[in-house]
């Protein structure tokens, strides 16, 4: 089964820890550290947010707060697989977080574990942001249902909460297109991708670089190889950290 690589260059190990005594200060630096590592990956500082957090979470592993940090980093930098393990961890205390149920399903979707994903998205089932993610991975993810998957990107789109956010409208947008690519129409695919391109330059890069995957996974389904070769090379240049970067490199390895 394809992955996006499991073991990247300084990947944080997700063993348990061993238990280690802690003096007052340290534990009070936590939520500190924490909200730094949460500034840089908000501005899309990826190898800095690994750096800082990698001896957090080796000290305070088993702190839910730092898990739930720690999995959001690895998920942005390219490694689902030890995010999926930690937001699992999390998930045991934060069943209903937004970031925790949104990184399970996206984690999953990622690693092409339809089932998982779908398992993971009954956490908070109801927020936009966790079924943009099952859409994906319904539609592109091994074993997932590409109807299903239809039908939740059908549904997003009267959802208020869509509009609220750039992201969200180029990630539906894009997911559109994949609709439109399985039901062959390639007129539709490309109308629908530069709508999603449109608001790009309002996106981080580790986001736009996401949407260039998903561009040339349209593309592909549309038969558009070219096409989708030049789209996900695109993609892997807009932000060389991010997990867009990694998916987009997979699925450009994949059409050889």
């Amino acid at each position: 089964m394809n992955t996006v690589d499991k073991g990247p260059p300084g990947a944080i190990s997700v063993d348990k820890p061993p238990a280690q005594r802690a003096a007052v200060a340290d534990i009070w630096r936590v939520p500190l550290t924490v909200w730094r590592a949460r500034r840089l990956l908000d501005a899309g500082e990826m190898e800095a947010a690994r750096m800082l957090v990698a001896p957090l979470l080796g000290r305070f592993g088993t702190v839910t707060l730092v898990r739930k940090i720690a999995a959001e980093i690895l998920y942005a930098s390219g490694d689902p697989l030890s995010a999926a393990a930690l937001f699992e961890q999390a998930a045991k205390r934060l069943a209903n977080d937004r970031a925790v149920a949104v990184g399970l399903v996206a984690s999953y979707a990622a690693l092409n574990r339809a089932g998982d994903a779908r398992r993971s998205a009954a956490l908070l089932s109801e927020h936009v942001d966790v079924r943009l993610a099952l859409a994906w991975s319904e539609l592109v993810a091994l074993g997932g249902d590409p109807d299903r998957g239809a039908a939740l990107v059908a549904e997003i789109a009267n959802d208020p909460e869509l509009l609220r956010s750039a992201e969200r409208i180029g990630m539906h947008r894009a997911l559109d297109a994949i609709v439109s690519a399985r039901a062959g129409d390639r007129d539709a695919v490309r109308t629908k991708l530069r709508s999603a391109e449109k608001d790009s330059g309002k996106l981080q890069p580790g986001d736009r670089a996401f949407l260039g995957y998903l561009g040339g996974v349209a593309l592909r389904e549309a038969g558009l190889i070219d096409d989708a070769r030049a789209t996900f090379t695109l993609a892997m240049d807009a932000s060389p950290e991010s997990i867009g970067v990694a998916l987009a490199r997979r699925e450009r390895a994949n059409l050889g």
